[in-house]
């Protein structure tokens, strides 16, 4: 394995870049934040139309949420991949493929997680922004999104983490991403399959624990914030 980082690393880390197109785990990552910054927003407007009671809004956002978690993810890139052609009069790239089914499947996961944020909110707050007169605008974008994003942090790197793992189905459509890499490299080699696999799961192994380490310390971040928030107002309530 050590021989294979020596003379397989820089391959795998960023392709054949300069030479040619860049790849490995750099694209990796680029198709992983790539696809979380596309779908964050999407994922923050169907976690908004699932709760605003509208239900011209709430039955089909619903229905998309519920019909892609029901289904795998390979199902849609490859039906992305074969039949995108046939449908528009342009070409889509492996990558932009990729990146795409994977906004539609995580917009509907990522949904769900702001979803969960937005219900857990104090009812209060609403009740009393509505009550002083506040639009619905004006009420979700100054006191339920900054709360309920805030809150669902974790969360959201978590999908962060899940949608790195997910870039990997990009192997089948030819996207040079870390696992296609490796296995050129397998092919290369031909009878260092166990060790070039293992050293693929040792990085995605590396990359996921850093980021689980992110999504705790968020977590530990946020409860200090809410034990102290609360220390606050039992402190005001005794004053009172």
């Amino acid at each position: 394995m050590f021989q294979i980082v020596q003379d397989y690393w820089p391959f795998l880390l960023w392709g054949e870049y300069p030479n040619g197109p860049i790849g490995g785990l750099v694209l990796t990552l680029g198709v992983a934040v790539t696809s979380l910054v596309i779908t964050f927003p999407f994922a923050v407007l169907i976690s908004l139309a699932r709760t605003s009671g509208v239900r011209y809004l709430t039955v089909p956002t619903t229905v998309y949420v519920y019909v892609v978690r029901g289904l795998p993810l390979l199902t849609f890139l490859l039906w992305a991949y074969f039949m995108l052609p046939f449908l528009l009069p342009w070409r889509i790239s492996p990558f932009w493929t990729l990146v795409g089914v994977i906004v539609c499947y995580q917009a509907a996961y990522l949904s769900e997680v702001v979803r969960g944020g937005i219900e857990a909110l104090p009812p209060g707050q609403i009740e009393a922004a509505r009550s002083l007169g506040m639009s619905w605008y004006v009420i979700t974008r100054k006191i339920v999104l900054p709360q309920a994003l805030y809150n669902v942090l974790p969360g959201i790197v978590n999908q962060f983490t899940v949608i790195t793992k997910e870039s990997a189905l990009g192997s089948i459509i030819a996207v040079s991403e870390i696992t296609f890499l490796a296995g050129r490299v397998n092919a290369f080699l031909l009878t260092e399959a166990l060790s070039v696999y293992s050293l693929l799961a040792a990085v995605y192994f590396v990359l996921c624990f850093s980021l689980s380490m992110v999504v705790k310390a968020l977590e530990h971040k946020i409860e200090r914030g809410r034990g102290m928030s609360a220390e606050r107002r039992d402190a005001a309530d005794f004053a009172g």
